[in-house]
């Protein structure tokens, strides 16, 4: 049993960067930065299109990263998805640069958090269920887990269930979720979070968040039964990281 790696880009003020999830603010604060590249995006997104690393996703952290964002598509057409301020307005523009799918957070919430399901359905008519990933990312509360948007700051109404995934899962084709807390930490992934995904298992979700080690991968792996796939930010050695190796991970993906 294994899971398939996803790799990423994120990107902040247009450069490939990793960061401290829970960092992100909008008072002008600094978020904490793991990794800042001097390569481009379009250099990362054709390495994973060299070694045939399909589905992984660019997102954009903040203003400032449209062009960055669609040199990676560029370089890669149809192999990576894109997030970071979509909605239906401009979903198809982003489809037009080359995403395979457009991955939607906080357009689907207004500002209080309260879920919008007019927005998700005028996305589905805009673009089609089968180019969408619904980021569910979260923050644990009490004993499980809120959806978070607007970068992780705001907490909403809509927890991480079966029930809140069998509710969605109609208007996408995949889910992504960030576990928000221990992003760019490298302390060790949300075991009990990848359980209850893994324990559901009813199309394509990708965990992100804490992964330090391989033991991590293969905790994915175990928790996940085999059906939840994994992204690696801070700890991969392709992003300065010393805990797991990028090429272990490609050949753990079958390519």
């Amino acid at each position: 049993m294994s899971c398939r790696f996803r790799p990423c880009i994120d990107l902040h003020e247009g450069k490939v960067k990793q960061i401290v999830g829970g960092s992100l603010r909008d008072d002008g604060t600094a978020p904490t930065e793991n990794f800042v590249s001097e390569k481009p995006p379009g250099w990362f997104a054709e390495k994973f299109r060299s070694d045939n690393l399909r589905g992984g996703h660019v997102i954009m952290l903040g203003k400032g990263n449209d062009a960055a964002a669609k040199e990676a598509l560029s370089a890669w057409p149809g192999g990576l998805q894109v997030g970071g301020g979509i909605r239906s307005a401009n979903a198809k523009q982003w489809l037009d640069a080359g995403a395979s799918h457009v991955i939607v957070t906080s357009a689907l919430f207004d500002a209080n958090g309260k879920f919008l399901q007019e927005e998700l359905e005028q996305l589905v008519e805009t673009v089609g269920k089968e180019n969408i990933v619904i980021d569910l990312s979260c923050r644990r509360i009490g004993s499980g887990w809120k959806v978070a948007m607007n970068r992780w700051q705001t907490i909403t109404e809509l927890d991480i269930s079966h029930d809140t995934l069998d509710r969605l899962l109609p208007f996408c084709d995949e889910f992504l979720i960030h576990a928000a807390d221990v992003e760019g930490l490298c302390k060790g992934v949300d075991a009990e979070l990848v359980g209850l995904l893994g324990s559901w298992g009813k199309c394509p979700v990708t965990y992100a968040g804490g992964a330090a080690t391989m033991g991590d991968i293969e905790i994915v792996s175990k928790a996940g039964r085999g059906l939840i796939d994994v992204t690696v930010g801070s700890a991969l050695d392709l992003f300065g990281g010393s805990g797991v190796c990028y090429a272990e991970l490609v050949g753990m993906s079958g390519t």
